[in-house]
């Protein structure tokens, strides 16, 4: 047979492709030019990726209770008030002004929290660092150093704005959060949990939700007795099973990009619910305390622990233009500011982060929320409210950095991590919450802290109206009066 038929089907198949392409661009056109453009994003809809960072173990005292329009530490004559009962044969210990690059640090267990709160006195800081400072027996615990010092404990120690000369330039250009409160009091690992799926719970079945029950303190969950040999991110028998709805599984339902981006080094937290402990690994592919994801049936079962991604992934996402919409960033130990890390090391990785978001041409649609998990057992003297089972734990800093965020503005609004998750979930998924009733995968959760009426709202930090602002970079070593 002869080849011409099939030639000039050929022919009319590509006649019939340009026509087409013809007519669409005739038809846009004329779209163009009846004035008909597709709808501009307004209000909260104008923020496109959604940047996490969380640091560790800081008070909001800590660092920022000498900041000016701020509920800070408790002056007269610029000088401390406050006085914490000690145990060492003196009445008390005033706070003081502490330049040390690397501090102690106190003991922030869900039984510290209560005695450090003491029954809304905020006065049990120091002693419960000397107690417990006592009874450690390791000598490069920072707690035991503390407790051989005749001096103050740190926890009543504030660093200024010369100590940290970045964090308040943030804090000064953008926007403060002075009430900003860890969603549980308790330590780490449940602060990680509450900010990815808010809630912290024990379960005894996979993917059974309702198998699973209100835990606010969890120890033995990190990586070193968990993974499986030969595949890291599948958790063992012995493991935990995190069966309850986390933010990711409405996100992948809706088709919205996420990213956990994990610095490699060694985890910032002890498993064992200690001060310190013997270092343990880090990376994207090592489940632990401060990347709890993996162990998310709902991540597993959605095939998304490629998600859960080294930070120079982060890095070149933002050198291209390519971040995803919703995104956490956690640092290794060395980067995390929990005692006894160097803060300025923390402030440094910090800097280039915030950074490499304001250089990327995504920045004009981001907003960045920096915080820190949980106090430390630092001092802070404000009493956290209650809104649940769970919490709220005690006052961290928070900062909201974005080109539509507020200048020099300082929220007083009642915060906590649900915030972050409320503001994604408006800004992405229409509202939808992880609410039992409607997600599809109903747990026993005592709460949708989303929705608790004390929670304060973070479009309150944004103007969405004013043009984006430009960023400002900074030097990540900046001149301090950090010692050591």
């Amino acid at each position: 047979m002869s080849a011409v038929p099939s030639t000039r089907r050929r022919v009319a198949g590509v006649a019939r492709l340009i026509a087409i392409a013809v007519s669409l661009s005739v038809l846009a056109t004329a779209y163009a030019f009846s004035g008909h453009k597709p709808a501009a994003l307004t209000g909260i809809h104008k923020i496109r990726h959604i940047v996490v960072i969380m640091q560790e173990n800081r008070s909001f005292d800590n660092y920022f209770g000498t900041f000016p329009g701020a509920d800070g530490i408790p002056m007269k004559h610029g000088a401390p008030t406050v006085c914490l009962p000690d145990t060492r044969g003196r009445p008390c210990v005033r706070l003081f002004p502490d330049h040390l690059n690397r501090n102690d640090g106190g003991p922030h267990q869900i039984v510290e929290a209560s005695r450090d709160i003491d029954g809304g006195r905020m006065d049990g800081f120091v002693k419960r660092a000397r107690i417990v400072g006592r009874q450690c027996v390791d000598p490069q615990d920072p707690t035991c150093v503390s407790a051989k010092n005749p001096g103050p404990p740190d926890v009543a120690g504030y660093h200024t704005e010369s100590d940290l000369p970045n964090y308040w330039t943030y804090a000064r250009d953008f926007v403060l959060q002075d009430h900003m409160f860890e969603p549980n009091a308790s330590w780490s690992l449940p602060a990680h949990l509450f900010m990815v799926s808010e809630w912290s719970a024990r379960c005894t079945r996979h993917n059974d939700p309702k198998s699973c029950s209100n835990a606010e303190y969890l120890l033995g969950t990190g990586p070193g007795n968990m993974p499986r040999a030969g595949n890291p991110l599948v958790p063992s028998e012995n493991g935990p099973i995190y069966a309850w709805t986390d933010l990711t599984y409405l996100l992948h339902r809706a088709n919205v990009s996420w990213r956990y981006y994990v610095t490699a080094g060694e985890q910032p937290d002890c498993v064992s619910g200690s001060v310190t402990c013997a270092p343990v690994a880090q990376n994207a592919q090592t489940p632990g305390v401060w990347n709890p994801l993996p162990y998310f049936d709902t991540v597993r079962n959605d095939h998304q622990l490629g998600d859960i991604q080294p930070l120079h992934d982060f890095m070149a996402a933002a050198k291209s233009g390519r971040l995803p919409d919703v995104m956490w960033i956690v640092p290794s130990q060395r980067q995390s500011e929990h005692p006894p890390a160097p803060i300025s090391a923390g402030v440094a990785y910090v800097t280039r982060v915030v950074n490499a978001i304001m250089r990327s041409p995504d920045w004009s649609s981001t907003a960045i929320f920096l915080a820190w998990d949980d106090w430390g057992g630092f001092y802070d003297n404000v009493v956290p409210p209650r809104v649940d089972a769970n919490g709220y734990g005690l006052r961290v800093p928070g900062i909201v950095i974005s080109p539509y965020a507020k200048s020099g503005y300082v929220d007083h609004q009642i915060l906590s991590f649900d915030a972050y998750d409320k503001f994604i979930e408006d800004d992405f998924l229409g509202g939808a919450r992880l609410d039992p009733k409607t997600d599809g995968r109903p747990d026993p959760r005592p709460t949708v802290r989303e929705d608790v009426p004390i929670l304060g709202d973070l479009t309150k930090d944004f103007d969405f109206d004013q043009q984006p602002r430009p960023p400002v970079l900074l030097p990540a070593h900046p001149k301090t009066t950090l010692i050591g």
